[in-house]
């Protein structure tokens, strides 16, 4: 007869491998979500989920791992660090009107596949230890509650901005899980430290965090740059700025990111100079551009039509030049009605003297 499993062990080697596969930190958290639940159904009756469908489609899913997992009983919640520390400062970047800012965490390559493969390897690395059990990888592949499950294992809180938040990293790090069917000791979760601080919710430029921990997600630029796959409402466009895939504002000015740290992981290091790109040069970039460069990002998931929609906005938001005004001209008959959509507010908002000549 084999001895019993030391599931104390058997977490604590986890943890180490853990690291050696580029994650930052494991914890293990129980799966009862249904507090989670009922403000996820909240949230969705309030319509703050938007376009994005699949929330409300699977939302009965969210708070059951046990249907995507038979038998699932915990989950294995990993955090990694996403932070590109040799990029362009996201501020300059920002505040230099004829550059485009792409959210720091689609600088590299795409997420899903990095963390999808290290937490494969990592399960059956445990598989090769102990023998067969029940698992599932998730990695926003799945409908689940990555944010709830990371804040029960105590790999921080969720802010006021709805992103975790750890006291040791901040936020600029990833999440990911292992819905697993061991009955691994679960770590305890975390206090909260926001306090009376709301600098997130001041910072944000559509006002999308409508209450300490409630974004509407239809305000937000992230939603609108990535998850929205029609028109920008021209109430929002003017705020987007240069924000041309995702924003970073409510991260940024977070107290907690001072004790940040730079990802150790050499695929999140920036590619193709998008850490602060010209916006012109990529709004000249040909669907076939775009396919070449942006295979392997997070960013080819929204299409070139999405992307040329984006950069109109900044462009319209750009100082008015000679050159802002025939990158916009050359693409004013744009075979999608969309981008031309977007290229003729832009040059009106030009031609109409909201900005200011330059060049």
């Amino acid at each position: 007869m084999s001895a019993p499993l030391d599931l104390s062990a058997v977490k604590r080697d986890l943890a180490d491998r853990a690291r050696q596969l580029g994650f930052d930190a494991l914890a293990v958290a129980a799966v009862n979500l249904d507090e989670d639940a009922a403000h996820l159904e909240r949230w969705l009756a309030a319509g703050f989920h938007g376009e994005m469908g699949y929330m409300q489609r699977h939302s009965g899913l969210r708070a059951s791992p046990a249907e995507l997992a038979p038998g699932c009983v915990c989950a294995i919640c990993v955090r990694m660090n996403y932070w590109p520390q040799d990029s362009a400062d996201a501020e300059a970047v920002l505040a230099d009107a004829q550059a485009g800012y792409v959210s720091r965490y689609a600088l590299g390559r795409d997420y899903h596949k990095v963390m999808r493969h290290a937490l494969a390897r990592l399960a059956q690395q445990l598989r090769d230890q102990i023998g067969p059990f029940g698992y599932r990888v998730c990695v926003d592949s799945a409908p689940v509650l990555e944010k709830a499950l990371a804040r029960d294992a105590g790999l921080g809180w969720i802010g006021k901005h709805t992103n975790l938040l750890a006291r040791d990293a901040g936020s600029w790090f990833f999440l990911g899980e292992i819905l697993t069917d061991l009955p691994l000791p679960a770590d305890a979760p975390v206090s909260a430290h926001c306090g009376t601080c709301t600098a997130c919710i001041e910072i944000c430029p559509t006002r999308a965090i409508v209450a300490p921990y409630q974004l509407d997600a239809r305000r937000c630029i992230s939603y609108l740059t990535i998850e929205n796959k029609g028109s920008i409402p021209e109430e929002f466009r003017a705020a987007l700025g240069n924000r041309i895939y995702g924003c970073d504002d409510c991260q940024m000015v977070c107290p907690w990111n001072k004790y940040s740290r730079a990802a150790s992981h050499p695929d999140f290091k920036v590619r193709h100079g998008l850490d602060a790109p010209r916006l012109t040069q990529l709004f000249a970039w040909s669907a076939v551009e775009f396919e070449e460069r942006m295979r392997g990002s997070a960013i080819y998931r929204i299409g070139f039509e999405r992307w040329s929609r984006n950069l109109a906005v900044a462009l319209g938001n750009a100082p008015t030049s000679k050159e802002v005004l025939a990158a916009l001209q050359a693409r004013r008959e744009d075979p999608s009605p969309l981008v031309r959509e977007h290229v003729a507010w832009a040059l009106a908002r030009h031609q109409g003297g909201t900005q200011t000549l330059s060049g």
